[in-house]
């Protein structure tokens, strides 16, 4: 029991307020309504119906059907759909978080992660105009060098190459000295 109350009290500090918040307005931006007024973060997106409702916004008609009753099994269903349809509109695999750690309660930091995994991917879906979460992803940059510049580059030895030009141990004392004792 004492390491469950360890694990449970080293997921909650690995929670960020800041980002909560974040995700948190991001959400009702999109949904256009305050969710969070009065129940906790990890209250309000449990049962997985806000998360539905927020992809649905995002890719409209991805989530066709939202249990809003039907007991737990209906709830994680919800959750289920929801990671199906993330991964769907671009979302890695290693971004998605596992469904017991929302309906659960076991990690929510993971699931403000995946948000912001979400919210990073609206900026490769041109139809989508904002509000966004997180840093814009960067692009590729992709460079073609002609066959004169790549050969040019193969004779010069760059500085980060190194050089033990003139490198000694010598003045290098570093502990004890070495003694050697004759006769004892």
């Amino acid at each position: 029991m004492a390491l469950e109350r360890q694990v449970r009290a080293k997921l909650a500090g690995k929670r960020d307020p800041e980002q909560e918040k974040e995700a948190k307005e991001w959400i009702e931006s999109i949904l256009g309504k305050k969710l969070f007024a009065n129940e906790a973060y990890e209250d309000v997106l449990r049962d997985g119906q806000v998360l539905c409702q927020l992809m649905n916004k995002l890719k409209p008609g991805s989530i066709p059907k939202i249990n809003s009753t039907g007991g737990q099994f209906k709830m994680m269903e919800n959750i289920n759909v929801f990671q199906k349809a993330l991964k769907e509109y671009g979302v890695a695999d290693v971004d998605v978080f596992q469904t017991v750690d929302l309906w659960e309660k076991k990690d929510i930091s993971q699931v403000t992660t995946t948000l912001f995994a979400l919210g990073r991917q609206t900026y490769r879906h041109e139809d989508w105009k904002g509000p966004y979460l997180g840093p814009k992803p960067s692009e590729e940059c992709k460079r073609d060098f002609s066959e004169e510049t790549l050969r040019a580059g193969q004779g010069v030895i760059g500085l980060q190459a190194g050089s033990n030009k003139g490198a000694t141990q010598a003045g290098q004392s570093l502990g004890a000295t070495r003694k050697i004792l004759l006769g004892k």
